[in-house]
């Protein structure tokens, strides 16, 4: 598998203007994506994942920032100039019910994406769009039916196959299960994961479940109020956790063995608003390592072996160590 990165974010910044203020959804957010490889970007509710998911696509505009696709900034592109790209950039939305059109049959919402970006018309479109949908696990009949018919599950293949129909380099993909029961969920990401290797696509997985995130991902970016806490490979960031908010989410995660267990550890408190974030570290008010120059310094996202970094200025803390160690 090539390795080489197909997508570099750095410093992505998106700042919403308000009545009462600034809303800093993304403050300085930078990852890579190498070439068919799952990153999962995760983070509570407000942590700004699906804000920095959106940017990266230019969905939404970010203030500040490189988006480097395929060694192309994507923000010095015009809007004409951007359009050659949105084939190659596909997204998957959370809701499956609330993003498909209702009143467009199914092959009529796959077959928008096959006229706009490619030539494709008459029975090379009906037998792509049958095709799609026999990938994803529908029968093709299902082309004749409109969106209300369908399950959730069911409509998030839709939605999956809308996205493959361009044959996309790369896929965003916001929370695409966390809508969808329990039961239908690990149908859903082993259609996931058997796509990426069937068609080798590299995607950034947003969730809040680091359990689904550890079946799926190669690399992990941990966001918390807009910034990234962590970030490295799966199996080092699993198996030792540095930034005490990553050691929180783990430890909520479930196991998949019943007889294990680990250390439960409780934020305390609700996550600030980003409309007035802590000085400092923006952690610190819920952090149980704490201290008082958690205020006044920034911790910058430090490298700290292999491809793993974090931003915590107690980081190399043997205290802090030893808890990532017992999750």
């Amino acid at each position: 598998m090539t390795q080489d990165v197909l997508l570099s974010v750095q410093g992505l910044t998106k700042q919403f203007p308000t009545r009462n203020g600034v809303v800093r959804a993304v403050d300085g957010v930078s990852f890579d994506v190498k070439r068919g490889t799952i990153v999962g970007l995760v983070g509570e509710s407000g942590s700004g994942k699906t804000t920095a998911g959106r940017c990266t696509l230019r969905l939404i505009e970010p203030n500040e920032g490189r988006i480097v696709f395929d060694g192309v900034d994507l923000r010095e592109l015009s809007e004409r100039e951007m359009r050659a790209y949105r084939s190659r950039l596909q997204i998957i939305f959370q809701d499956p019910y609330s993003s498909l059109n209702p009143r467009l049959r199914v092959d009529q919402i796959i077959g928008e994406a096959l006229e706009i970006h490619r030539p494709v018309r008459g029975a090379a479109k009906r037998d792509r769009i049958a095709e799609l949908l026999e990938r994803v696990g529908l029968n093709p009949d299902a082309a004749r039916r409109y969106p209300h018919e369908f399950s959730g599950g069911q409509r998030q293949r839709i939605g999956i196959a809308r996205a493959l129909a361009v044959e996309p380099d790369f896929i965003v993909a916001d929370e695409p299960v966390s809508a969808l029961d329990v039961s239908v969920q690990a149908q859903v990401l082993n259609l996931i994961q058997d796509l990426q290797e069937s068609f080798g696509l590299t995607m950034l997985f947003i969730a809040h479940d680091l359990s689904v995130v550890e079946y799926l991902c190669d690399e992990v970016v941990v966001m918390y109020l807009g910034r990234v806490m962590e970030r490295g490979p799966s199996r080092e960031i699993y198996a030792m956790p540095r930034h005490p908010y990553t050691q929180a989410l783990l430890s909520a995660a479930p196991l998949p063995d019943p007889k294990a267990s680990r250390q439960r550890v409780v934020l305390k408190g609700d996550i600030p608003s980003p409309m007035n974030p802590p000085s400092g570290c923006v952690f610190r008010t819920r952090c149980r390592y704490a201290v008082a120059a958690c205020a006044e310094v920034v911790p910058p996202l430090e490298h700290i072996g292999s491809d793993h970094h974090v931003a915590c200025i107690r980081q190399s803390d043997p205290e802090v160590i030893s808890q990532g160690l017992t999750l």
